[in-house]
């Protein structure tokens, strides 16, 4: 009949561990993606007791050959439902009804659910729990998640299929790593309207920026510069197919991301890369931002890259 405040306390405690993987509060999210941010302040994030969920089925792999992954990545404010459209349809062009989802947040926790397919080319989708970071906090995440991922299922190469704000942070990460055998690195990489030298209104204004005839932007941002001033230590085996969009409505931007700061990613890499090859989607419906990764033609064209439909 009384209070019983450690009973309650418990049953809380309990309840909160259980639910760690629902949406997290605004402030959670915007406080981890600030200690995220800044490398001064990321060995608060590591203090924490990390925790590792796993329901995974793992085939047995039949026959000797390396795994190759896909892993689709998705931006700021993104989810899992920004890639479960292009994940649904890569299982499909892939015959295969399985792929292996992972969710990851700030403090390094890992929930792992799904299937790590026995063919060359398992699916893993990545989702940040935080998912309200920049540019350094998706860096960060990163710096974490692939090399937890290969050294778990063991690969040491991987696809990347990203959209958004994971585009360039992809490129960033590899850049970082080129000397890291232990790190895994990048086979192909598929982009999917990339802001690469700044986002429309956030120091990127429409049709002020301009490319010059060999494709160099007549205005970079700091994390532009960051590339190209790095562009030697991306590796020449890597694959690169960049899709872009123009609404059509002169502002030639995707509504969020202009052609010209899309585009200027091809003379980082372009001199580098196996191969690279870039896409203009166009039209008021095909071409904006936060359709075009649910967009067919643009899941045909990746998938077709990446060498899962032919």
């Amino acid at each position: 009949m009384f209070f019983n405040s450690k009973k309650y306390t418990e049953e809380a405690e309990k309840n909160r561990k259980h639910n760690i993987w629902q949406e997290p509060s605004m402030f959670n999210m915007i406080s981890l993606g600030l200690l995220a941010s800044f490398a001064p302040t990321r060995p608060l994030l590591r203090m924490h007791k990390k925790r590792i969920e796993d329901s995974v089925k793992i085939e047995e792999k039949k026959g000797d050959f390396e795994q190759v992954p896909i892993i689709y990545f998705h931006g700021f404010r993104g989810g899992d439902y920004t890639t479960q459209v292009m994940v649904d349809q890569a299982c499909k062009d892939k015959g295969k009804t399985g792929y292996l989802k992972v969710t990851a947040d700030l403090l390094g926790n890992f929930k792992l659910s799904g299937t790590w397919t026995n063919d060359k080319q398992p699916i893993i989708q990545v989702a940040f729990r935080q998912r309200i970071v920049g540019i350094y906090g998706i860096d960060y995440y990163l710096s974490f998640v692939l090399p937890f991922l290969a050294k778990r299922y063991n690969f040491s190469k991987y696809t990347a299929v990203a959209h958004s704000l994971a585009c360039p942070c992809i490129i960033r990460t590899e850049m970082k790593n080129w000397r890291n055998k232990k790190f895994p690195h990048l086979k192909n990489a598929a982009f999917i309207a990339g802001p690469f030298d700044g986002v429309t209104y956030l120091g990127d204004i429409p049709n002020v920026n301009v490319l010059n005839e060999k494709g160099r932007p007549s205005m970079m941002n700091p994390h532009y510069l960051y590339l190209l001033f790095r562009r030697k230590r991306f590796n020449s085996n890597i694959a690169v197919l960049n899709i872009y969009g123009n609404v059509l409505d002169n502002t030639n931007t995707d509504k969020f991301i202009s052609v010209v700061s899309a585009k200027s990613i091809r003379y980082v890499l372009a001199p580098k890369a196996h191969l690279y090859q870039e896409v203009e989607v166009r039209g008021e419906q095909d071409a904006e931002h936060s359709w075009m990764h649910d967009n067919p033609f643009v899941i045909d064209i990746v998938h077709r890259f990446i060498g899962i439909k032919k």
